[in-house]
């Protein structure tokens, strides 16, 4: 079977540990690289790059063409709105939802000096930053994991800020601070791998076998709950479950303003039974507390700025 990916190292590296559960099962699989939107214009912020689904329509057409049988993504690329003959057919299970620091001296957060310059293009991480220390001078970062090293290394930056399941899928041990979920609530899916399939194929009965139950309903969750606030990349928007035992789930998730000196902010364990009417309950709270207001105001001031 044909996996399709994109072709920076992380994706590939993604799309390896998908080829090497199946190759455990007896499924051989082939690599095709697909170039996305999202690849090919690395030099403006993620807001920029026109519509939503950036890092995946082309892996989508490409799909719905017969090219390829199965897709691997990151999870938190992939639009709520999906083609109807396509399906999500396998969630893995989760690697670390974390951000984490990563400066040219191994400086802490806390102890970087006033006004240090933090790389990062997230609108959520920027925000977090300003509201954690608003002292900081927050500039964009594109690129994969490779070219913003790079860029730290060679002094455009004193940190960046990156996913930690990034670092631990190329398998690098690297000298980085993990920040708190609960002060730098990740994006909904951060840290997941998707695996999208025709639906009814075969690719989609195989492929489910790898699905992690738990990882699958807490990402359902995470969409479920700010699907409201119609925030997409565009907007400081995190979202974060995780199960705390086998029946209840702690949810996390918040709108920040673009300063990150707002914020509307939910927590609150939910039991697994009927969960998705409690994270659709939880969506309405954070519309009626000002949150879709906050990503109405992102969107425009950064419409006003590009």
């Amino acid at each position: 079977m044909r996996i399709g990916t994109r072709g920076s190292a992380l994706a590939l590296a993604q799309a390896d540990i998908v080829a090497r559960m199946l190759a455990d099962r007896g499924i051989e699989t082939s690599r095709k690289i697909i170039k996305t939107t999202g690849d090919r214009f690395t030099d403006r912020p993620l807001h920029e790059v026109a519509g939503v689904g950036a890092f995946v329509r082309e892996l989508d057409d490409r799909m719905v063409e017969g090219f390829i049988e199965i897709a691997v993504h990151s999870m938190k690329d992939l639009p709520t709105v999906r083609p109807k003959e396509l399906t999500t057919s396998a969630v893995l299970e989760r690697d670390s939802p974390s951000d984490v620091l990563m400066t040219r001296d191994g400086a802490k957060l806390d102890d970087l000096p006033k006004g240090a310059v933090i790389g990062t293009t997230s609108m959520r991480r920027r925000a977090q930053l300003l509201r954690y220390r608003s002292d900081l001078h927050i500039k964009d970062l594109r690129g994969n994991i490779n070219t913003r090293m790079k860029k730290l290394e060679d002094g455009h930056y004193d940190g960046i800020l990156l996913a930690e399941a990034g670092l631990q899928r190329m398998k690098w041990e690297l000298d980085v601070e993990r920040l708190d979920t609960d002060k730098f609530c990740p994006s909904a899916n951060q840290g997941t791998i998707a695996v999208v399939t025709p639906a009814g194929s075969e690719a989609e009965t195989v492929t489910a076998q790898l699905n992690h139950t738990q990882t699958r309903i807490a990402t359902e969750i995470e969409r479920i709950v700010i699907k409201d606030v119609e925030g997409g990349c565009t907007a400081p928007i995190g979202s974060f479950a995780q199960f705390i035992n086998n029946d209840e789930v702690k949810v996390l998730a918040e709108v920040l303003s673009l300063d990150g000196t707002r914020q509307v902010r939910i927590e609150e364990v939910i039991p697994l039974e009927d969960y998705r009417n409690h994270a659709l309950r939880l969506g309405k709270e954070i519309v009626a507390m000002g949150g879709k207001d906050l990503v109405k105001e992102a969107v425009s001031k950064l419409r006003i700025n590009k």
